[in-house]
């Protein structure tokens, strides 16, 4: 083993102890406030209200509401998790990571995994009930972070992360029930392969895809969420199903300012019609859970013969959990 194998090592095996030590970390003030304890977070954006969901609770998925973007409530005004999907409603009984939501002719989608496998719900209210009508995986295997893009010419793809592949993302069309994979279609897109990714060798997940000009950005996470070094990169492509091209500039987003395990990522548009980043980093410095949500800004750098290259501003902000 070389020495930088070896640091790696280190790095990897002190991220696995501050995992197991301080998974169970109850959420705590910060100057007075508290914060928002979403992993994995969405930002849904409807009639002037905008939707925050992501990974936090046990028995599904939490959702919390907002006017500002910089406070934030539960529905009910009160101190109680407020879950927009059941678990009761869903397949499987344990781990409701990473989900997005969407509103598409009249319905909301919600795009989650549940024991390590990829689902969709639907609702009529973006505060859910969400259910499941038939209770099984879009996929079989082993498959976390789904992720939706439509493209302009009306053609849905599902993102994914291939648990199996060693956490390399994968793409694939969707029929136009929004929840029927074409198998014949899929394909991976991004594994491990950059130097600043190999902290904790192989993580490529969290996928969201954006188009600007005619390409296509797929912006991802890589290393563990445990350690320090989680990180946000992207990838380019002429077409949704690829070939995916990492751009030179990665990371776009890593350790801004204190922030430690930064990643998990979602882009969305505010009531200006702005792109901004919705993302994860841990509790504190040392301290991993329960994550907490902030948001930066997208910005689009003009480039001479080639796409425009694509930053997340370092200017980060933390919005607080209020009540009424």
């Amino acid at each position: 083993m070389t020495k930088k194998q070896e640091l790696q090592h280190f790095i990897a095996t002190a991220c696995m102890l501050l995992a197991a030590v301080f998974s169970t970390t109850k959420t705590t003030a910060k100057n007075g406030e508290q914060q928002v304890p979403l992993a994995d977070p969405f930002i849904l954006y409807d009639k002037g209200v905008y939707y925050a969901y992501g990974t936090g609770s046990d028995n599904g998925i939490p959702v919390y509401i907002s006017r500002d973007l910089k406070n934030w409530k539960s529905p009910s005004g009160d101190d109680k998790v407020h879950l927009a999907l059941d678990k009761r409603d869903s397949y499987g009984n344990k781990w409701f990571w990473a989900p997005e939501v969407y509103l598409i002719d009249g319905t909301y989608y919600m795009y989650y995994s549940a024991e390590e496998h990829i689902c969709v719900a639907t609702s009529e209210s973006p505060l859910g009930p969400f259910r499941q009508k038939e209770k099984r995986p879009m996929i079989e295997g082993r498959n976390i972070d789904n992720s939706l893009f439509i493209d302009p010419n009306g053609q849905a793809y599902l993102f994914w992360v291939k648990i199996d592949t060693c956490n390399a993302i994968w793409v694939c069309e969707l029929e136009k029930d929004l929840q029927t994979p074409r198998p014949d279609t899929a394909r991976p897109c991004i594994s491990m392969s950059q130097e600043w990714e190999k902290i904790w060798p192989s993580v490529n997940e969290g996928p969201f895809v954006i188009r600007h000009k005619g390409t296509y950005y797929l912006t991802y996470s890589a290393n563990s969420y445990e350690c320090p070094d989680y990180g946000i990169g992207y990838a380019t492509a002429d077409h949704p199903l690829g070939p995916w091209t990492k751009s030179e500039h990665n990371p776009i987003l890593q350790s801004p300012g204190t922030l430690q395990g930064c990643g998990h990522h979602a882009v969305f548009r505010d009531k200006r019609h702005r792109y901004r980043v919705v993302f994860h980093a841990h509790h504190a410095p040392g301290q991993i859970s329960p994550r907490i949500m902030h948001f930066t800004r997208l910005k689009f750098i003009p480039q001479k013969n080639t796409a425009d290259r694509l930053i997340f501003l370092p200017d980060y902000f933390t919005p607080r959990l209020t009540r009424d």
